[in-house]
C-alpha cells in the first residue's frame, strides 16, 4: 500500500513540477484533434468504431494489469498497427477532415470576383427557373460547386460550359428530353454539365417518401460541400441539401436569400446561415 501512494505522489510531483509550456500545448493540441474527430465521427458509423476501438484500448490496460499474457499479446499486436488499422476503419471520417483542411482560407481562392456585376441577374434567372419548374411540378437537381470540386461528377454528365439562363434550365429539365434526367453542375457563373449522376444518401434519416432525386441530393451534399436545390416532381416543393441534410419546403424570399450567400459571402457565414435556416425549418416542423 505504502508503494501504491509512493507512486501516486511521485506521479503528483511531476504533473506539478516537470510540467512546461510544451506539455500544455501538446496536450491542447491533443485534446482538440480528439474533439474534433468525435465531431467528425458523430452521427456515422465511425461513432461506434470509436466506442469499439476505445473498449480494445480498455480490455487491453486489464488484461496487462491482471496478467493476462495471451489475451494482452493479441490485443497489442493489433494496437501496434493502429496507423492502419485507423486509416481502415475511419477513411471516410479521414477524408472529410481533410477536405475540410483543404477548406481553410490559407487555401482558399477568391473565385466570386469576376460574377459581383452579374450576380443579380444569375440569381434571378435561377429563382425564375425554380419557380416556374415548382408551379409546372417539373423536377429538378441543381448543384452548387463551392471549395470541393466536381470535376468528377461532372464528367458523368454531358459538358455544356453555357452561361445560366432561365430558358436553358428549363429546358435542360423539361420532361421528355435528353437532358431532364440527372443533375445540372454550376460553378460560378457558368453551367457545367447536364444529365449528371450523384452518388445517393447514405443517411438512414432520408424519409422513404423521398424519391431517388432528393436522395442524391443529400448523398452529394454528404460528400463534399457542394449546395443543392432540388424540385420535387410529385408536389413541386422546393429542397435545400447541404452537409447531408435537407431542408424544406423553401419559399422565394428564401431562395434568395440562399444564392446572395452563395455567391457573395465566405463559406464560414454560408455554413451559419444553413444552419440557422435548418433549425428554424426544424422548429416550424415540430410545432
Amino acid at each position: 500500500m505504502n508503494d501504491i501512494m509512493g507512486t501516486l505522489r511521485n506521479m503528483m510531483w511531476n504533473l506539478t513540477h516537470r510540467i512546461r509550456i510544451t506539455d500544455l500545448i501538446d496536450i491542447i493540441i491533443v485534446a482538440v484533434i480528439i474533439y474534433e474527430l468525435l465531431l467528425l465521427t458523430r452521427h456515422t458509423r465511425g461513432s461506434a468504431l470509436l466506442k469499439g476501438l476505445f473498449l480494445l484500448l480498455v480490455i487491453a490496460l486489464m488484461s496487462s494489469l491482471l496478467g493476462l499474457v495471451s489475451l494482452n499479446w493479441l490485443l497489442t499486436a493489433i494496437l501496434q498497427n493502429g496507423a492502419i488499422v485507423l486509416v481502415v476503419l475511419f477513411q471516410p471520417e479521414l477524408r472529410k477532415a481533410l477536405e475540410r483542411m483543404g477548406r481553410t482560407r490559407v487555401f482558399r481562392k477568391n473565385t466570386k470576383k469576376g460574377i459581383d456585376e452579374e450576380k443579380d441577374t444569375i440569381i434571378s434567372e435561377i429563382i425564375q427557373t425554380i419557380m416556374d419548374l415548382s408551379k409546372r411540378r417539373v423536377g429538378a437537381l441543381i448543384v452548387f460547386e463551392q471549395q470541393t470540386g466536381l470535376q468528377d461528377v461532372i464528367e458523368t454528365g454531358t459538358r455544356l460550359n453555357a452561361e445560366i439562363s432561365a430558358p436553358l434550365l428549363e429546358n435542360i429539365f423539361e420532361p421528355n428530353t435528353p437532358l431532364h434526367d440527372g443533375a445540372v453542375v454550376i460553378r460560378d457563373n457558368e453551367i457545367m454539365a447536364a444529365a449528371c449522376i450523384l452518388p445517393l444518401a447514405e443517411a438512414s434519416g432520408v424519409s422513404r417518401e423521398l424519391g431517388t432525386r432528393h436522395r442524391a441530393a443529400v448523398g452529394i451534399s454528404e460528400n463534399t460541400d457542394a449546395i443543392v436545390l432540388v424540385v420535387s416532381e410529385e408536389t413541386g416543393i422546393v429542397s435545400l441539401a447541404r452537409d447531408g441534410a435537407l431542408t424544406r419546403p423553401l419559399t422565394v424570399k428564401a431562395l434568395e436569400e440562399i444564392l446572395n450567400e452563395v455567391y457573395t459571402t465566405p463559406n464560414s457565414r454560408v455554413v451559419t446561415f444553413f444552419k440557422n435556416l435548418r433549425e428554424e425549418a426544424e422548429g416550424e416542423a415540430n410545432e
